[in-house]
């Protein structure tokens, strides 16, 4: 098994806030692993595969329509676990291989990995999480008003993921999400002091 001791990953649930504690981050220096563009460059890649499997409608110019793609896999639980055995083995790949080229400097890093409590084991080697966390009613509402999605569908859609009370059990670490940005400011502050006293090397 490989010993990512300075990987954390960076998850929570949709409209949880986990993309602006990661761009957060990055505004600090720290690298970040991007599960999603990953996952979007292996989709493009896959585009003939796609096509074929679930239609040519799904493709233009060899880039997969992810906005129409994604409608059918959130209603379609056959079409969803089809994707992931043609995507995954890839992703998590890539993901490893960008980890194991980090561990060595012997600093935090972060994965932004939406789905590690739902693909565990998948992803087991990474043990140290923090959970983005907000109130169910606040990150759908969040979902209804960025996504452009009904509520019908935004509920579709997170109950699709672990709830994030359950998620918060297994957290190393927790950043509150559900106020304003900045009150979340000072939660990523707080929670690089957490680091710095794990990590003397921390210079920020």
């Amino acid at each position: 098994m490989n010993d990512f001791k300075n990987a954390i990953v960076i998850t929570g649930v949709i409209g949880s806030g986990k993309s602006t504690v990661v761009n957060l981050l990055g505004v600090y220096g720290f690298s970040i692993i991007d599960a999603d563009e990953i996952a979007h460059k292996v989709l493009d890649e896959s585009s003939s595969i796609i096509a074929s499997k679930f239609g040519s409608e799904f493709v233009s110019d060899n880039r997969v329509d992810r906005k129409s793609l994604g409608k059918l896999i959130f209603s379609d639980p056959k079409a969803k676990k089809e994707l992931e055995n043609i995507l995954h083995d890839r992703i998590k790949e890539q993901i490893f291989s960008k980890a194991n080229k980090l561990e060595s400097s012997n600093y935090p890093y972060f994965i932004d990995l939406p789905l590690y409590f739902e693909k565990s084991p998948v992803y087991d080697e990474f043990q140290s999480v923090c959970v983005v966390y907000a109130p169910r009613q606040i990150c759908i509402e969040r979902i209804v008003s960025r996504n452009n999605l009904t509520l019908k569908e935004a509920k579709e859609r997170i109950n699709q993921q672990i709830s994030i009370d359950k998620k918060l059990k297994f957290a190393t670490y927790v950043i509150d999400n559900s106020l304003d940005l900045k009150h979340l400011n000072l939660e990523v502050d707080k929670f690089i002091l957490a680091l710095k006293a794990k990590y003397q090397t921390l210079k920020i």
